[in-house]
């Protein structure tokens, strides 16, 4: 299927091209014609399947430039998502030319409230900082024609439930409800269902995201030797990008301080950091200026950075749905990627719970 049979615009569809994106992928293939014809969609499909676009594309196809309201809310739960929405949106809006605000915390309020002075068509926010503007009466929802909670499954996790209901009340009844989340489990559907109206639930299933894609490999150290393994790794791959993933914000500080005195071209991200700062460092990153970029899981969900060959997962994550979302950084778009997690003893029942989860025994890289 083209993207022109799914009702997308010449126009758009250049803009696509120029991004290097030719053929949808299967979750918009299912929802741009639903979305498009005004129907509420439920949407299950993992880390970097297209899921961004799959909303975008008929969002634009379906606002009106010349009506000056709020037509259109992206909720997301952290600020690089909604950056990274934003960035998608304003590469589209080359064919269209709507007005896009983006709304997060770290972002000067007075800028954004003398923006929001003019005719509005689409806004890009998190949870807390929409709710201020509602407060202050700067942003009007009575209009919405569209809701978009993007990674909903986090919005429930990260504690935002609250405020999606706060933010519910203030919108049309009348409005469409689009819900996209990597994962759909019980919690995740019974706050989805809450805000859709006769929803249809479109789930692409897990054995066409593209782990095939991805080579992974274990080392097994202690902690004591783990950052000596760790540049031994990094020396004999000497990846063109990589993400090395700790679980702290106090690992991530200490690892960046260790592999800079040792000569890496590495910066560190995370919640702590202003984020004037953290959005300098992934302009950065995305230029390929920085190697090695050493994070929390906060920049593990939507980034979607061309050229990241290699993850390393220093420190084994929470869970099985954060080392997908962690080593779906790598291997996107049809790309073949690499990704080696580091454990210890203490982790070997996580990491079985890993190999279970995703059917794979995970073969031992040997360190010489």
């Amino acid at each position: 299927m083209e993207f022109k049979d799914l009702g997308i615009s010449e126009d758009i569809i250049k803009v696509l091209e120029n991004m290097g994106i030719t053929k949808p992928t299967q979750i918009q293939e299912d929802s741009i014609g639903l979305i498009k014809a005004g129907k509420d969609v439920i949407g299950e499909s993992q880390t970097g399947t297209g899921k961004t676009l799959a909303f975008l594309l008929p969002i634009f196809e379906n606002i009106k430039q010349n009506i000056n309201e709020i037509q259109v809310l992206i909720v997301t739960p952290t600020r690089e998502l909604a950056i990274q929405i934003t960035e998608q949106a304003m590469k589209l809006n080359k064919a269209k030319d709507i007005n896009i605000l983006s709304i997060y915390g770290g972002k000067d309020i007075g800028s954004q409230l003398k923006k929001l002075n003019k005719n509005i068509h689409l806004i890009i926010a998190t949870p807390g900082r929409l709710l201020d503007h509602i407060d202050r009466g700067t942003v009007d929802l009575s209009k919405l024609k569209t809701l978009v909670l993007d990674e909903a499954d986090q919005l429930l996790f990260m504690g935002f439930k609250n405020d999606i209901e706060s933010i519910v009340k203030k919108t049309s009844k009348k409005r469409q409800t689009l819900c996209f989340s990597a994962t759909m489990d019980s919690e995740v559907k019974k706050l989805a269902y809450r805000y859709v109206n006769d929803a249809v639930m479109i789930a692409v299933k897990k054995q066409e995201v593209t782990l095939n894609n991805i080579k992974q490999q274990v080392v097994e150290t202690t902690d004591r030797n783990k950052r000596n393994d760790l540049c031994k790794v990094l020396e004999e791959d000497n990846p063109f990008m990589a993400i090395i993933f700790c679980r702290t914000k106090r690992r991530v500080d200490e690892l960046e301080v260790v592999l800079y005195g040792r000569g890496y071209n590495c910066v560190k991200i995370h919640s702590d950091i202003p984020q004037a700062k953290r959005e300098r460092i992934m302009k950065s990153f995305r230029n390929a200026d920085i190697q090695y970029l050493i994070a929390t899981d906060v920049a593990a969900r939507g980034l979607d950075i061309s050229g990241v060959s290699h993850i390393y997962n220093y420190d084994i994550p929470e869970n099985v749905e954060s080392y997908i979302h962690r080593i779906g950084r790598t291997g996107r778009a049809g790309e073949t990627g690499y990704t080696c997690l580091f454990i210890d003893e203490k982790d070997k029942r996580d990491l079985e719970e890993i190999e279970k989860t995703i059917k794979f025994k995970i073969p031992i890289r040997k360190l010489y």
